[in-house]
C-alpha cells in the first residue's frame, strides 16, 4: 500500500521579495511539516508552480492545472499537480507612490497602473505515484471547497487527502481479491467519491492517452527520430506552450520506450530560471515553456521537438541511428495503419464504410503494442547472451554484446550497437537479468511468441492482429474495470467563479488539526496487520536459442557442405601426416575459411585432435595448422562476435612441437598478430563464459551429491536436456532462503574461490598471448597503442608466417596509458587492468585481489624466460623449403644490377592468368624479381599445385615503366598483408608484386631507387642502348675514342667533343687536341691556327664543300647523303647528287644544303629538297615564320601526277595574317613583315609552278591548257570524281555532307564520318570542290564549268586554332584546309587510359569499367580514326593532281603521322620491309620527331610524360594491313616488334630527339664503323634484317602486290580494331620480342631431356592455355611449319639448310608458271601467291563498280607516267657527290670573329665570339667558336649608333685605339675592341649596314 499524497503545500506570491519585475514565490503552509521517512520534501517546489516566473498580473485568470515531475538524489520521481488560482491584492506600486518612495521613472507609470493585481497562489500535492486525474479532482474539491463556502471544514478535507492509502498494483493476474485490492473508492468527506483504479503489473508504464497525443502532434518519422534518438542518448527538448502537453509528451515517449527504462536527465517541465542545464554535456529528455523558444536556438547538439507546430529539428552536427531495415520500415507501416487506417483504401474504388481509427485510448495502447512488438524482435534470444557470474548472495549478471551481434549478424549495424552500449540497456540487464523473479508481458512475449513473430513477420495484417491483442492486455492492465468509473465530484459554480471581486482570501489551516488527522492514521497503520502482496516469483523462460533463427533466416554465409568437408579432410590428412595431399587442399582451406561456418568447422575438428590439453605435432604438421588458425584468426574482428577467437582460445595453448631439450613450442606464439588478443571486451567476455561453465559445473556436482533422484528436477527443468546455467541459477535463488546460514556461507565462498581461480588462469593465458616471442624487441607486435609501433616482421615465427597487421585500435584495446616500451610492464598493465574490472564486478574478496596483483608480474616474468629459450631454438629451426629461384635467361650484354628478390606475383584485373576463362589459376605466383640494365623480370611457379611444375614469367624493359606505385597486398597463402608494389609499363605490361617476407623493406628501397635510376638516366647516353657491353656499373660513362681525359671527365653530360661534330669545318692536317672547357675562351691564338672561318677570309666562290672539309668529316657528310634518305629522294625524281654545273636547270626541285650545319632548323635533317628556284638566303628568311623553323620541304612526289607532298610546322602567330595578305595592298613601306610574307609566298609559287599541271597551261584562264591538265580524257570522270573529295575534306574540316551522295570509285576506299560544322574561315573551299555553283571572284566567264570546277593546285592542311583571320585571296592558287588535331596531350591522357582498359590493375564487377566501356572512354579509336581521316583526305587530294602541304602543330607529331601514313597508303614501295624502314628514318628519325621527348626517356623529359605519337602511327599501320593483307610484305608481328622496341631503348635507333643530336653524341654513323662487340645489335634495323635472314618470323606470307596501288582504308570507328598488342601476354617465356632469350631457353630445354620419358608412350597432344602458351610457337601456321619442317629434314640428310627467303622465292616462282600454265588458274592454288588478281579487288572493303568507269582513273598523261620513275641505276662516287655543294655558311652568319667586349660596371674585358645575325636582326655573342650555347644577344633593333670609341680601364694591352668601337642601344652602351682597326671598321660597317637594311 502506498499513501495517494505525500506532502500538501499551499504556494503564494512574495510580496517582500520582489526584485525588478522578478516575483519570487514561497510556501505560506505545508503539511505534515515533518518529512517522512521514506520520501523526503523535494526542494524548489515554487519555482515548479510557476514555472515561467511569479508575475502579477492586472486581470484575473482562469485556474490552471498541470503536473511537475521533480528527480530525487536517489533518482526516485516525485509528481508534483500543481493547481493555481489567482488572488486580488491592492496594487505594490500604488502603495508605493502614496508613501512617496516611487522613483521619477516611475512618474508616468503611475498614470495607467489599475488599483487592483492579481498574484497567482498554488495549492500542490506531492507524490511518488502518478495519478494525475485523482490529483486534478481532488485540488480542484479544495478549491471548491473555498470558493463556493460549502461546510465542510477545509482541515478535514486536507486531513483525509493526506492519509489517504491505496494499493501500489494489483497482483500479475487479476483474480476476484486482486482486482478487490486494485480498485479502491476514496473520499475527501466533501460528499465526494472518487474510484481510483491501480495497474495490475506496475512494471507496464500507464500511458492513458499520452503516446497517442505525441503521435498527433509529431506525426509518425518525427516520433520514430525522437524514439531512436532517446535510445542513442541525443538531448531531446520539447517545447510547447501548454505545461501539461509537456508532460504528456514526455510521459508518451518514455512509455514507448518500454522495456527499457531512461535513466538520464528527465525534467518534463524545466523553469525558466533553470534554462542553463540545456548545456549539460549528458543526455536528457526536458521540456520547456515556447516562451524561451529563443534561448534554445544556440543549442548546437539538442534536437528541439515543437510539439506546437509540429516539427522536429535535428542539427547538422547530429547523427540519428535509425531503427535496421527492416524493421524501420515495418514499424513505420503498422503506424500507419493504426493511426490513419484509411490509407490503405483510400484507392479502393469500394471503400468500407468504416474505417475510423479506434479511441484515443485504444489508439495509444495499440501505438505501444507495435513497440512491444519491435522489442521482442530487437532483443530476441537476448537471454541466451547472458553470462551469471555470481548466483549467492545476489545474482550477478553480465551481457555477451559480441555474441549477440554475431548471431544476428547485425555486427555492422550502428542503432543496435549504440542501445547495447547505452546506459538503459545496461539497466534492462540488471532489472531483467536475475532468473528467478516475476515475469511480464515483455518476458512472455520474447520468450514464448518468438516463433509467431517469426512467421508473421512479412504479413503486416498478421502483425496487426498480434498488436492489436498486446493492446488489449496493455488496456487491461491500465483499466482492470472499464466499467466502474463513478467520479463524483464538485466543480465550483459558474457565478462563484465569475464574482470572484468579493472573494475572501484563500484560508491559512488550522495545522494542529491536520497533524491530528495524519498522527491518528500513522497510528492505525501500525497497528493494522501488514498487507503481504503474494508477488508470484518464478523462473524467468530463455526462448529459443539463437543460432537456429539466423540460420532459418539465411543470413549466414554461403558455406556448402562441400566446403567443410574440404577443412576436415585437410585437417584429417595434417594429423595422418599426408602432407602433399594437405598442400593441394590448403589453398581451397584457406579460401573456404572465410565463411563462418567453415571457422566453426575448423575450431570443432581441432578439438578433436587434442588429448588432455596437448597435441604434439611435427614441424609440418605445426606449421600447417599455425596457417590455419592464422587465416582464421584473421577475419575475427576484434570484438569476436561469432566466438571463433573464443574456441580457438584453448587450442593455441594445445597445439606444440618440441624443439629439443625440454623446449616446447605452442601455437600461441606464432598467431599473436591479430587484434582481437589485444582487446579487452574480448577477454572479459570470454573470463564470463568461462567462469559461468565452472559455476554451473559446481552446483551440478553439489546437486548430484545432495539429490541422486533428480531426475524429477531434471524434467521439470528442461524435459531431459541439459539444464543452462540460468535455470541451475533461478533453482538456486529459489531454494536459497530455505538454507541454513551455514550452507549460505560455504556456497558464496565456493563461488568466490571458483571467480578467482579462473582469474589466475585468465592471467597466464593472457601473458600468452601478449607477449612477443621476442621480448628484447621491446615492443609489442600489434600496434596497440603501446608506442608508435611500426609493423615489426615477425621472421621468428614458424619461418613461413610473417607480416603484421597494422591496425588502428581505438583506445579500449588497452595499453593507450604505457609511458615506457618496455613490453613485460605494459602486459602486466594491461592484465592488471583486466583483473581489476573483472573481479570487482564479480564480488572477488580484497585479500585475493592483493594476492594477484602480487602474482600477475611473476607470472609474466616466467613466461618471458620460458619464450626467450624458445626464442633461441626456433633460431635454429631449418627454413621451410620455398620454392627454388629460378635464374631469368639475359641477353648478350644485359647485366643483373639487383639480384633476385623472392616476391609473389599477384593477379591483376586481367582474367585468363586467374584461370577464370577456363585452365588453372597460373597466379599468384611466387618467384623472385630481377632488375637488369634492360629488363625487370619476374620468374617464378604458380601457387596452386596443380600447375606448380609451369614456369611463368612477365617482364618489360625498365625503360618503358610509366607509373610505380607502393600498395599492400593481403596474399591468401598466408593471410598477412605484405608491402608491395604496382609497376605499369607502355609495353602494357603490368606488375602487381608482393615482398616475401624474408626481403627487408630497406631492400625494396633500394630496389625501388635503382629502378627509379635506371628508368631516368641523366643523359641519353646513360640508357641501356648506350651502357650495354659496359660493365654493369650504374656510373654513366661515354666510350668516346678521345685521349683526352679531362674533357672526357668533363663532357659527361654534354659532349661536343671536335671529332664529332660537323659544325666545324677544320683545313687544319695536325692533330688537334682540344683545349680543356676552362682556358677555351682565352686560346684564341690555338684557335686561329686551327680554324679557316670560311666566311671571313676566303673567298666563297672558289671553295666548294668539299675543299673546306676535313677527311673524317667528309667521311660524315657521305654519310648524311645517304642517311639523308637522298636514295629515296633520286628514287622518286625529287633531285640528284650531280655536279651543280651539269644539273639541268629544270628540274623542279634541287637537294638543298642549307641546313648542313643543323642552323637553320635543329630538328630538320641535313639535305632538305626544296623547290630549284628558291635560293638558300630565301630559305633563311621564310623558316621564321614557322615555328621551331621547320619550314615547308617537300617529303615525297607522286610519280603518276607530279603533285607533291610537303611538310611544315604551323605558323608563328605573327605569321599568318601575312602570309595570306593579298600581294596589291597597298604597303605603307617595305616593313620586314611584307617582304617576308612576300618571299613565303613565292615559295609556294615555286612549289605550284613546279608541277606540270601547273607550268604547262600558260595560264589560268587558258581554256584549253587547262582542260588538258587537270581534266582527264573523259569529263564525266571528273565530275563524278570531284564532289568525293570535296564530301571527304568538307568532313574532315568539320562540315556537313552536302555533296549529292558519295560515288565510289575504282580505288581501295574507306569513307569518312562527318561531324561539326564547316569551318568558317574559308567556306568556299568545300563547295567548290564539291561542284557546287559559286560565284567566280576573278570575273572569268561564268559559264566555263571548268573553272568552276577547279581545284586549287596546293592545299595546305593547318589547324584551326592557327588559322583565324586569314582572308582567302581569289588570285592564289592555294587553298587551306583548317582541321582540328589532336593535341599531344589529349594522346598522352587517351593512352593513359587505354592502358589501364587493356590492363586493368584489378578485376571489378562494375559494368562501367568493363573493358568497352573503359576503351570507349580513353577515345583512343576515335584519335586514329582522325588521324587516318586526315591521311586518306591527302592521299585523295594528291591522287587527284593537287600538292599537299601538311602544316600542323610543331610539325614533328601529327604532321609526322600524317603525312608518313600518306606516304605508306600512296606508294608501294613503303609497304616492303626496305621502304618502312627508310619512311621511318626518313619521316620520324631525320624529320626529329622526339622520340627522346616523347618516351619520356631521361630525368629532364620525366615530368612531361610518356606520349606515344609513334604507337598511334604503328597502330593506324596496323588497322591499314588488317583491311588490306595482301599489300604489306612485313607481318603484323613486325608492327609489334617495332612498337615494342621504338620504347624498350635496347636499340639506339629510337633515342634522341633530331639527327642533329645524334650527330652531336656520334650515333648517327658509327653503325657502319667497326664493331665492338659483334653480338650486340645498336640499331633495330640491322637486328630484324639479320633476324629476317634466319626465320620468315616478321615476313607476311600473303604478300602479293599490285602495282601503283592506292589505299583508301575505311576510317570508321566500326572498322577499326583494337591491337592485339595491347592485349595478348605470354606467361611461359615472357614478352617474344628479344629472340635470344626464345632461342636460348628452348636449347637449354633439349640439353637436359627428360630420362622418364621411356616408360611409356608419349602423346602428341598439348595443353594450350591462354595468356600462357605463345600460340605462334605451339601452333604456327602452315607455311612457318613446312619451312620448319623442310630445315629439319635438311638437317637430318645433312645437307646444307637453304635460307628460308629463298626456298620462298622459288616455291612462289613455280607456283606463278604453273597458274600462268593453266588456262583457268583453280582459285586456291592461285590465292596465295599470285600476283594475277591485279583485276580482282582484295581489299575488305565493297568493290562497286560503277558503268562507264575503269577500275582506276588515271589523271596525268600517259607519256608521263611511264617515264616517271626509272631508278637510278649506279650511285656516282661521293667525290662528285660533293662538287655541287657551296658553303653556305655566309647565309645566316653574315659576320663573325672574335671581339673583347667589356662587363657590366666593375667587370673585366673578355673576348667573345660574336655573331651579326642579319636573318634574325641581331649580334650574339658565345664563349668560344665552338660553343652551342649562346651567352647573350644584342637586338640590332635597339640599336640607335655605332661610333668609334676610346680604351677604358683594364683594357686589352697592346691594341691600337681606333680598334676601340661602342655600340649603343636603348638601354646601354657597349665597349667593343676588336683585334686591329681595319677588324674594327669591317664591324662598324657591317653593323652600320644592318642596320640601314631594316
Amino acid at each position: 500500500m502506498a499513501r495517494l499524497a505525500d506532502y500538501y503545500l499551499v504556494v503564494t506570491y512574495d510580496l517582500d521579495k520582489r526584485a525588478e519585475g522578478e516575483g519570487q514565490g514561497r510556501i505560506l503552509q505545508r503539511f505534515p511539516e515533518k518529512d517522512w521517512e521514506d520520501s523526503p520534501f523535494p526542494q524548489g517546489i515554487e519555482l515548479f508552480c510557476q514555472p515561467s516566473g511569479w508575475q502579477l498580473v492586472p486581470e484575473r485568470q482562469p485556474a490552471s492545472f498541470f503536473v511537475a515531475v521533480l528527480t530525487d538524489i536517489n533518482s526516485e520521481r516525485h509528481y508534483c499537480a500543481c493547481f493555481t488560482f489567482w488572488e486580488g491584492l491592492d496594487n505594490p506600486q500604488l502603495q508605493k507612490a502614496e508613501a512617496g518612495e516611487v522613483d521619477e521613472a516611475d512618474d508616468e507609470l503611475t498614470v495607467v497602473q489599475p488599483a487592483q493585481v492579481f498574484a497567482p497562489k498554488s495549492l500542490v500535492l506531492v507524490s511518488r505515484l502518478d495519478h494525475t486525474e485523482v490529483f486534478r479532482n481532488c485540488l480542484g474539491l479544495i478549491y471548491t471547497v473555498h470558493v463556493d463556502g460549502l461546510t465542510v471544514p477545509m482541515e478535514t478535507v486536507v486531513g483525509n487527502l493526506l492519509t489517504c492509502v491505496i494499493p501500489i498494483a494489483g497482483g500479475s493476474q487479476p483474480g476476484q481479491q486482486e482486482r478487490a485490492a486494485s480498485l479502491r473508492t476514496i473520499t475527501l468527506g466533501a460528499g465526494d467519491r472518487q474510484v481510483i483504479q491501480t495497474p495490475i503489473d506496475d512494471a507496464l508504464p500507464v500511458s492513458g492517452s499520452t503516446v497517442a497525443q505525441l503521435f498527433r502532434q509529431l506525426g509518425i518519422v518525427n516520433v520514430l527520430y525522437l524514439f531512436c534518438a532517446a535510445l542513442t542518448e541525443h538531448k531531446i527538448l520539447f517545447l510547447s506552450s501548454s505545461y501539461q502537453r509537456l508532460t504528456d509528451a514526455c510521459r508518451g515517449l518514455l512509455a514507448i520506450m518500454f522495456p527499457l527504462k531512461y535513466s538520464f536527465t528527465y525534467v518534463p517541465i524545466l523553469p525558466g530560471k533553470l534554462l542553463e542545464v540545456l548545456s549539460t554535456p549528458t543526455p536528457f529528455i526536458i521540456g520547456v515553456n515556447s516562451f524561451f523558444r529563443s534561448e534554445t536556438q544556440e543549442l548546437l547538439d539538442v534536437i528541439i521537438a515543437d510539439l506546437d507546430g509540429g516539427t522536429v529539428t535535428i542539427p547538422e552536427c547530429v547523427h540519428i541511428s535509425l531503427l535496421p531495415e527492416p524493421l524501420l520500415q515495418q514499424t513505420q507501416t503498422l503506424l500507419s495503419m493504426i493511426l490513419d487506417p484509411e490509407l490503405e483504401v483510400a484507392d479502393h474504388a469500394f471503400p468500407p464504410l468504416s474505417t475510423q481509427p479506434s479511441a484515443l485510448k485504444i489508439q495509444d495502447k495499440e501505438i505501444r503494442g507495435v513497440f512491444l512488438w519491435l522489442f521482442a524482435r530487437l532483443f530476441q534470444g537476448y537471454r541466451w547472451c547472458l553470462h551469471i557470474i555470481r548466483i549467492h548472495p545476489e545474482p550477478v549478471i553480465r551481457f555477451h554484446k559480441a555474441a549477440f551481434l554475431g548471431q544476428r549478424s547485425l555486427t555492422e549495424d550502428d542503432f543496435l550497437m549504440k542501445v547495447l552500449d547505452g546506459m538503459a540497456f545496461a539497466g534492462f540487464v540488471s532489472e531483467r537479468g536475475p532468473p528467478y523473479r516475476a515475469t511480464d508481458l515483455f518476458d512472455d512475449l520474447v520468450a514464448n511468441h518468438v516463433e509467431r513473430i517469426r512467421q508473421e513477420e512479412t504479413c503486416p495484417h498478421k502483425i496487426m492482429n498480434h498488436v492489436k491483442e498486446l493492446a488489449e492486455q496493455l488496456f487491461k492492465n491500465e483499466n482492470p474495470y472499464p466499467a466502474v468509473a463513478m467520479h463524483k465530484v464538485q466543480r465550483p459554480s459558474e457565478n462563484s467563479q465569475n464574482n470572484a471581486q468579493s472573494q475572501t482570501p484563500f484560508p491559512m489551516l488550522d495545522e494542529v488539526t491536520v497533524e491530528l488527522f495524519i498522527d491518528h492514521a500513522a497510528a492505525k497503520l501500525k497497528t493494522a496487520p501488514p498487507v503481504v502482496k503474494s508477488e508470484l516469483k518464478g523462473m524467468v523462460p530463455s526462448g529459443p536459442p539463437l543460432g537456429d533463427i539466423v540460420d532459418r533466416n539465411g543470413n549466414v554465409m554461403a558455406n556448402s557442405a562441400r566446403r567443410l568437408e574440404v577443412v576436415r579432410n585437410c585437417i584429417t590428412y595434417i594429423f595422418e601426416n599426408k602432407m602433399l595431399e594437405a598442400k593441394k587442399l590448403m589453398p581451397a582451406v584457406l579460401r573456404a575459411l572465410k565463411g563462418r561456418a567453415a571457422r566453426v568447422c575448423l575450431t570443432q575438428e581441432l578439438n578433436q585432435h587434442v588429448l588432455q590439453n596437448r597435441a604434439v605435432l611435427d614441424d609440418q604438421q605445426f606449421d600447417y595448422i599455425v596457417r590455419m588458425l592464422n587465416c582464421t584468426l584473421q577475419d575475427c574482428s576484434h570484438i569476436d562476435e561469432h566466438g571463433i577467437a573464443a574456441a580457438l582460445l584453448p587450442l593455441v595453448t594445445a597445439f606444440c612441437r618440441k624443439m629439443g631439450a625440454g623446449i616446447t613450442q605452442f601455437a600461441y606464439s606464432c598467431v599473436q598478430e591479430h587484434m582481437v588478443w589485444a582487446t579487452m571486451q574480448f577477454w572479459e567476455a570470454m573470463f564470463y563464459s568461462d567462469v559461468q561453465s565452472h559455476i554451473r559445473a559446481l552446483y551440478l556436482e553439489t546437486e548430484d551429491g545432495q539429490q541422486q533422484n533428480n531426475h524429477e528436477e531434471q524434467d521439470r527443468l528442461g524435459n531431459g536436456r541439459e539444464i543452462s546455467a540460468l535455470e541451475l541459477a533461478s533453482e538456486q535463488s529459489r531454494l536459497w532462503p530455505t538454507l541454513s546460514k551455514e550452507m549460505q556461507t560455504e556456497r558464496v565462498q565456493k563461488e568466490e574461490s571458483t571467480v578467482f581461480s579462473q582469474a589466475i588462469h585468465y592471467a597466464n593465458r593472457m601473458s600468452y598471448l601478449l607477449l612477443p616471442l621476442d621480448t628484447s624487441k621491446n615492443r609489442l607486435l600489434r600496434s596497440t597503442g603501446l608506442v608508435d609501433v611500426e609493423s615489426v616482421s615477425n621472421s621468428y615465427v614458424t619461418n613461413s608466417i610473417a607480416g603484421s597487421m597494422a591496425e588502428s585500435y581505438d583506445t579500449e584495446s588497452g595499453f593507450e596509458d604505457a609511458e615506457s616500451s618496455d613490453v613485460a610492464n605494459s602486459v602486466v598493465r594491461f592484465i592488471n587492468r583486466f583483473v581489476d574490472k573483472v573481479c570487482n564486478e564479480s564480488g572477488v574478496t580484497n585479500e585475493h585481489l592483493k594476492a594477484l596483483h602480487t602474482m600477475i608480474p611473476d607470472i609474466v616474468q616466467m613466461h618471458i624466460e620460458t619464450l626467450d629459450a624458445v626464442h633461441r631454438e626456433s633460431k635454429r629451426l631449418p627454413p621451410i623449403q620455398k620454392p627454388k629461384l629460378l635464374r631469368p635467361m639475359l641477353l648478350p650484354g644485359e647485366e643483373l644490377v639487383m639480384d633476385g628478390m623472392r616476391v609473389h606475383l599477384i593477379p591483376d584485373g586481367r582474367e585468363e592468368a586467374m584461370g577464370l576463362m577456363g585452365g588453372p589459376p597460373l597466379l599468384p605466383a611466387e618467384g623472385a624479381i630481377f632488375l637488369t640494365t634492360y629488363r625487370l623480370i619476374f620468374k617464378g611457379t604458380p601457387n596452386d599445385p596443380l600447375v606448380g611444375e609451369q614456369v611463368v614469367t612477365r617482364s618489360f624493359p625498365i625503360a618503358s615503366l610509366t607509373k610505380e606505385k607502393r600498395i599492400s597486398v593481403t596474399l591468401p597463402m598466408d593471410q598477412f598483408i605484405q608491402e608491395g608494389l604496382q609497376l605499369r609499363s607502355c609495353t602494357f605490361q603490368l606488375m602487381k608484386i608482393a615482398f616475401d617476407e624474408e626481403v627487408a623493406s630497406d631492400l625494396a628501397e633500394v630496389f625501388r631507387k635503382h629502378m627509379h635510376k635506371l628508368r631516368y638516366p641523366q643523359h641519353v647516353q646513360g640508357t641501356f642502348a648506350f651502357t650495354v657491353g659496359q660493365c654493369g656499373k650504374m656510373v654513366v660513362e661515354h666510350k668516346t675514342k678521345d685521349k683526352n681525359q679531362s674533357l672526357k671527365t668533363l663532357s659527361k653530360n654534354l659532349v661536343k667533343s671536335a671529332k664529332r661534330t660537323i659544325g666545324r669545318q677544320y683545313v687544319t692536317r695536325k692533330k688537334y687536341s682540344p683545349p680543356t672547357w676552362e682556358n677555351r675562351s682565352s686560346f684564341q691564338s690555338e684557335l686561329d691556327e686551327d680554324e679557316i672561318s670560311v666566311s671571313e677570309d676566303v673567298d666563297q666562290s672558289s671553295l666548294t664543300l668539299s675543299s673546306t672539309m676535313r677527311s673524317s668529316d667528309r667521311q660524315t657528310m657521305s654519310n648524311v647523303v645517304e642517311r639523308a634518305c637522298c636514295r629515296d629522294y633520286q628514287r622518286l625524281g625529287l633531285g640528284t647528287l650531280s655536279n651543280s654545273l651539269t644539273r639541268s636547270k629544270n628540274e623542279p626541285f634541287r637537294i638543298s644544303t642549307v641546313n648542313r650545319m643543323y642552323t637553320v632548323c635543329r630538328s630538320y635533317p641535313g639535305l632538305l629538297i626544296v623547290p630549284q628556284s628558291i635560293p638558300d638566303t630565301t630559305i633563311q628568311r621564310i623558316c621564321r615564320c614557322y615555328r621551331q623553323n621547320r619550314f615547308p620541304v617537300v617529303c615525297w612526289r607522286n610519280p603518276r601526277t607530279k603533285g607533291v607532298l610537303l611538310r611544315s610546322a604551323g605558323l608563328h602567330a605573327k605569321g599568318v595574317v601575312g602570309f595570306f595578305k593579298s600581294p596589291n595592298t597597298p604597303a605603307s613601306g617595305p616593313s620586314q613583315a611584307d617582304s617576308i610574307s612576300l618571299e613565303q609566298e613565292k615559295y609556294l609559287q615555286a612549289i605550284i609552278s613546279s608541277m606540270p599541271s601547273y607550268s604547262e597551261s600558260s595560264g589560268r584562264n587558258t581554256l584549253s591548257g587547262f582542260t588538258s591538265t587537270h581534266m582527264s580524257t573523259s569529263d564525266s570522270s571528273d565530275n563524278l570524281r570531284q564532289p568525293k573529295i570535296g564530301a571527304l575534306m568538307k568532313q574532315v574540316m568539320g562540315a556537313k555532307e552536302e555533296a549529292p551522295g558519295t560515288f565510289s570509285r575504282g580505288g581501295k576506299w574507306g569513307s569518312i564520318r562527318g561531324s561539326g560544322r564547316l569551318s568558317a574561315y574559308n567556306p568556299d573551299v568545300g563547295t567548290r570542290l564539291a561542284g557546287k555553283e559559286s560565284p567566280q571572284p576573278n570575273g572569268g566567264p561564268s559559264e566555263a564549268l571548268f573553272l568552276r570546277q577547279q581545284k586549287a593546285y596546293l592545299y595546305i592542311i593547318g589547324d584551326k586554332a592557327q588559322l583565324k583571320g586569314g582572308k582567302q585571296d581569289s588570285f592564289q592558287q592555294w587553298e587551306v584546309v583548317p582541321i582540328e588535331v589532336c593535341d599531344v596531350r589529349q594522346v598522352k591522357n587517351s593512352f593513359k587510359k587505354l592502358m589501364k582498359a587493356c590492363v586493368p590493375s584489378s578485376s571489378t564487377s562494375d559494368p562501367n569499367m568493363s573493358f568497352l566501356r573503359c576503351l570507349e572512354e580513353s577515345e583512343w579509336m576515335a584519335l586514329l580514326h582522325r588521324v587516318l581521316q586526315v591521311s586518306v583526305l591527302v592521299v585523295e587530294l594528291l591522287d587527284s593532281g593537287s600538292s599537299v602541304m601538311v602544316s600542323l602543330e610543331d610539325g614533328w607529331d601529327v604532321t609526322t603521322q600524317v603525312v608518313s601514313l600518306v606516304q605508306l597508303l600512296s606508294d608501294p614501295y613503303y609497304r616492303t620491309f626496305d621502304g618502312f624502314r627508310l619512311l621511318v628514318e626518313k619521316e620520324w628519325l631525320s624529320f626529329g620527331h622526339r622520340f627522346s621527348h616523347r618516351g619520356a626517356q631521361t630525368l629532364g623529359s620525366q615530368n612531361s610524360g610518356f606520349t606515344p605519337v609513334f604507337l598511334q602511327f604503328l597502330d593506324c599501320v596496323h588497322q591499314i594491313h588488317l583491311q588490306f593483307p595482301m599489300e604489306f610484305e612485313f607481318s603484323q608481328y613486325y608492327l609489334k616488334f617495332l612498337a615494342y622496341h621504338y620504347v624498350s631503348n635496347r636499340f639506339r635507333t629510337f633515342l634522341l630527339d633530331s639527327d642533329y643530336e645524334r650527330i652531336e653524341l656520334g650515333v648517327l654513323y658509327e653503325e657502319k664503323g667497326e664493331r665492338k662487340c659483334p653480338q650486340v645489335c645498336k640499331s633495330v634495323w640491322d637486328y630484324i634484317d639479320r633476324l629476317n635472314k634466319k626465320t620468315p618470323v616478321f615476313y607476311n606470307y600473303m604478300f602479293s602486290p599490285e602495282d601503283e596501288e592506292v589505299l583508301r582504308p575505311y576510317t570508321f570507328n566500326s572498322n577499326l580494331k583494337v591491337w592485339d598488342f595491347y592485349r595478348e601476354e605470354t606467361l611461359s617465356e615472357g614478352p617474344s620480342y628479344d629472340w635470344e632469350l626464345r632461342g636460348r631457353e628452348e636449347r637449354v630445354a633439349e640439353e637436359t631431356p627428360d630420362k622418364a620419358d621411356s616408360s611409356g608412350p608419349k602423346s602428341q597432344r598439348q595443353i594450350v592455355w591462354p595468356c600462357y602458351d605463345s600460340l605462334s610457337k605451339v601452333v604456327p601456321d602452315a607455311i612457318t611449319k613446312m619451312l620448319q619442317d623442310l630445315q629439319s629434314l635438311e638437317a637430318e640428310l645433312g645437307q646444307t639448310s637453304e635460307k628460308w627467303k629463298d626456298t620462298w622465292d622459288k616455291m612462289k616462282a613455280a607456283q606463278r608458271t604453273e597458274s600462268k600454265l593453266e588456262s583457268k588458274p583453280s582459285f586456291s592454288s592461285s590465292l596465295l601467291m599470285s600476283s594475277n588478281l591485279s583485276h580482282q579487288r582484295r581489299s575488305q572493303g565493297v568493290y562497286l563498280q560503277e558503268s562507264g568507269v575503269g577500275s582506276s582513273i588515271n589523271l596525268a598523261m600517259d607519256h608521263e607516267a611511264s617515264a616517271t620513275s626509272t631508278p637510278v641505276a649506279g650511285r656516282p662516287s661521293t667525290s662528285t657527290l660533293y662538287s655541287q655543294f657551296q658553303s653556305t655558311e655566309s647565309e645566316n652568319r653574315s659576320f663573325e670573329g672574335i671581339l673583347f667586349k667589356k662587363g657590366a660596371l666593375l667587370k673585366p674585358w673578355k673576348p667573345r665570339w660574336f655573331v651579326l645575325d642579319k636573318t634574325k636582326h641581331q649580334l650574339r655573342y658565345y664563349d668560344s667558336r665552338q660553343d652551342k650555347e649562346c651567352k647573350g644577344v644584342i637586338e640590332l633593333a635597339e640599336v640607335e649608333s655605332v661610333i668609334p670609341g676610346a680604351p677604358t680601364m683594364g683594357a686589352p694591352k697592346n691594341i691600337e685605339e681606333k680598334a676601340f668601337f661602342d655600340l649603343k642601344t636603348t638601354k646601354r652602351v657597349y665597349n667593343f675592341c676588336a683585334q686591329d682597326s681595319l677588324k674594327a671598321q669591317l664591324w662598324m660597317d657591317s653593323v652600320q649596314s644592318c642596320l640601314s637594311d631594316a
